[in-house]
């Protein structure tokens, strides 16, 4: 049965906007959450603490801003890996990202880094030689440019499980 509505229903509070350069900062409870069991989601505390994957067979992590006309954006997740993660060797996550309710969608692979020990990182990885994904938004200012964005794993079908989502970041880097 497809799910229509996210395990956790985000809180739009939680998207701040810094006004000085642009940059759109969600915390995890400003991301609503689709995963395979209600459940399996857990381990989310408070406020500034990260969500938990505790065991997932798929992963939807979603979220919309608005976007400034003629600019363009790089978009990131700042994610973690827990000591007894498992089941994220080999595996494939896309983030994907549109403007406006009919855009296309870009897309690129990330592999999220199987050592816990690195501790607190940002995907895609641009430190490792990694691209950063980027997007443009429409340059008419009375189009859609709603940004639609995520991190996705899907496709493997397999069980994982350790994934801590701290947030996603939406930069504007036009001029650059």
């Amino acid at each position: 049965m497809a799910m229509t509505k996210p395990h956790f229903q985000a809180d739009k509070d939680e998207i701040s906007l810094d006004k000085v350069a642009f940059a759109t900062t969600s915390n995890p409870e400003g991301l609503p959450l689709y995963g395979a069991m209600m459940s399996a989601i857990g381990n989310y505390q408070r406020s500034g603490d990260p969500v938990e994957l505790l065991q997932v067979s798929w992963l939807e992590v979603t979220a919309t801003v608005n976007l400034n006309p003629k600019k363009e954006y790089e978009i990131s997740f700042e994610v973690e890996l827990a000591p007894d993660a498992f089941g994220w060797r080999d595996i494939q996550a896309f983030l994907m990202a549109k403007v406006g309710k009919k855009g296309k969608y870009r897309w690129t692979k990330v592999k999220l880094a199987q050592d816990s020990n690195v501790g607190r990182f940002t995907i895609p990885d641009t430190n490792g030689n990694g691209q950063t994904f980027s997007i443009r938004s429409d340059d008419d200012a009375n189009a859609d440019n709603t940004l639609h964005f995520g991190l996705y794993e899907v496709w493997s079908g397999k069980w994982k499980g350790g994934l801590k989502i701290y947030g996603a970041n939406v930069k504007e880097v036009t001029g650059k």
